[in-house]
């Protein structure tokens, strides 16, 4: 009887592949816990970098916020994000990566005290991006098909060996300093290579259809609260209005006068949890004319009314304290 020796080392070097690439999540790991005291999301010396840690599930309410182009890697534990109407997970080993400022939802999946969420992000420098697509995409960007606002794919081995490299950074300053641009290159580089590195690419390419979004986005970002029609922000970035609300569309699962609202919506509950002020000069504030409106998008976004919804969230963090 003859056997496959062949099929045998291949599962062989499958485990060690795995098992190698299970070390270096350890790894990734063990330097997040030792540069977090405590529950939270942390802005690190590097600039760009910033390191989460989560010892419990989340209550049953998403956290609302507004993300910058970033890529998140997760070391351990789960965490769901979502776009829209889309859900998005990922875990340990895994990327999460938003080539555009989305306004999004969080909620932490999986995690204990004694096995915490713990995970990265780095934010997308667009300058530097630009400047290494040359050397990446020598003959031009391959065409782009099937966009999305967001990608979670599989970091491996040599991405996650990268993140461990760069959080073990934070231990010197002269290696925060002088190595850690040289490794968030290298991570850039890596996300450019991947299936998923056209999609990064086109948000910075100079004049290309992802790029003037990307400049809509900031603009929206910045004025929000004020009335507009989509036509005048297509001019305003120099696209045809069916091709602008094309491209908004499949960069950010929303139309523009919808990510108008979440940003509106966001703003005014920040406000009313921060400032303490009423419902009505949030409403105002963030650009609403109509209380009855205002009430009826924030219940159908958030899950009630803005008074009820703000109660309960206040309630929530006493019980948690």
């Amino acid at each position: 009887m003859l056997v496959n020796m062949d099929k045998y080392e291949d599962v062989s070097v499958l485990d060690d592949a795995n098992s190698a690439l299970d070390r270096e999540a350890a790894r990734l790991a063990s330097l997040i816990y030792t540069h977090t005291s405590q529950d939270g999301t942390y802005a690190s010396p590097i600039h760009g970098l910033y390191v989460n840690r989560y010892s419990q599930v989340e209550a049953a309410d998403d956290v609302h916020t507004m993300f910058s182009p970033v890529i998140c890697i997760a070391a351990q534990g789960n965490k769901r994000i979502t776009v829209g109407k889309d859900a998005y997970e990922y875990g340990a080993s895994r990327m999460y990566i938003a080539p555009v400022a989305l306004p999004v939802a969080m909620k932490i999946m999986q995690a204990s005290p004694q096995i915490p969420f713990l995970g990265i992000g780095l934010y997308l420098d667009p300058q530097r991006i630009a400047s290494l697509l040359p050397m990446v995409f020598p003959n031009g960007l391959p065409e782009v098909r099937n966009r999305s606002a967001c990608y979670v794919i599989e970091a491996d081995l040599a991405m996650m060996n990268a993140a461990a490299r760069l959080m073990a950074c934070l231990s010197s300053p002269d290696d925060a300093q002088m190595l850690a641009p040289l490794v968030k290159d290298e991570i850039y580089i890596r996300i450019l290579r991947s299936p998923i590195g056209v999609y990064v690419a086109e948000t910075v390419l100079a004049e290309s259809g992802m790029q003037q979004v990307a400049k809509a986005i900031d603009w929206l970002q910045n004025n929000f609260s004020q009335p507009w029609k989509v036509a005048d922000l297509a001019e305003l970035v120099h696209m045809s209005e069916s091709s602008f609300r094309e491209y908004f569309r499949s960069a950010t699962a929303m139309s523009p006068l919808q990510y108008q609202k979440v940003l509106r919506l966001q703003e005014a509950r920040r406000l009313m949890l921060s400032s303490s002020i009423d419902a009505t000069t949030a409403s105002r504030r963030v650009g609403y004319l109509s209380d009855s409106q205002f009430s009826r998008d924030y219940s159908r976004f958030f899950g009630c009314p803005p008074t009820r919804d703000i109660t309960r969230w206040r309630q929530d963090q006493q019980q948690l304290k």
